[in-house]
């Protein structure tokens, strides 16, 4: 653990839990010969910006691994925090609360990696970081891909009837021009960064003003079911056959 007296300003935070229902064990299954979990930590011990990396995990063997590749699990998270439909604000604000009081850690930047998407690379989240530092008034930061499909030419049904998903100042977009669509982006779960204050004084996880850092779409994975993870293995053979 760091040294208590000197808090680092940067640092990775890793959520692992152990429950998964679209792909059991998903967060240490084999990937390329590797856990899963290893790709985030290893991304994040390859930045170098980022000096401490943590896993917050309520699964024992989790734990292991996450250690295993150079983590550092400083407790077993409550099973009260680890449920299907448990947000991450409160698990984030967890383990902060921990850190401060055990070790006297209060960063200013956190860097919240998910395990499932394995392919952020370490430099587009150094860069990610520079981004957030020098905006003193964005509150967080969230990685984002240009849709396949944009929304504005999306439908519900009402009634009997299709209806227009989205209207903006009364016109719609379903039968314009392409040039003429607002340009829309989608989350992708890759890189998420937040200020200490947005989680801790606002007590939200990205706060009011959320600076978009815009990934390329065609290598981006978020493993969540068996199909994804054989599309990941594909990537990762392709990309060795190409000697990249």
């Amino acid at each position: 653990m760091p040294n208590s007296k000197i808090s680092p300003k940067i640092i990775a935070i890793i959520p692992a839990r152990g429950g998964s229902k679209g792909l059991p064990g998903k967060n240490i299954i084999s990937l390329g010969g590797k856990p899963l979990i290893a790709y985030s930590i290893e991304t994040a011990k390859k930045s170098k910006l980022i000096e401490v990396v943590f896993v917050t995990t309520d699964d024992e063997e989790i734990a292991d691994v996450a250690r295993e590749y150079g983590a550092e699990v400083p407790f077993i998270r409550p099973a009260e925090l680890a449920q299907d439909d448990t947000p991450p604000d409160p698990v984030l604000k967890h383990i902060l609360e921990f850190l401060e009081k055990k070790d006297g850690i209060k960063p200013e930047i956190i860097v919240w990696l998910e395990p499932p998407c394995p392919f952020r690379t370490s430099e587009e989240v150094d860069e990610a970081i520079v981004m957030l530092q020098n905006d003193p008034q964005a509150d967080s930061l969230r990685s984002v891909i240009e849709p396949f499909q944009n929304p504005f030419k999306s439908w519900t049904i009402d009634g009997r009837y299709l209806k227009p998903l989205i209207e903006k100042k009364g016109k719609t977009f379903f039968s314009g021009p392409r040039q003429e669509i607002p340009k829309t982006y989608w989350q992708n779960g890759a890189i998420f960064l937040i200020k200490y204050n947005t989680i801790m004084k606002k007590g939200n996880f990205f706060g009011d003003k959320i600076l978009p850092y815009i990934m390329p779409s065609d290598r981006f994975i978020d493993i969540d079911k068996k199909e994804d993870l054989e599309l990941a293995e594909w990537r990762l053979k392709k990309k060795k056959e190409d000697g990249r």
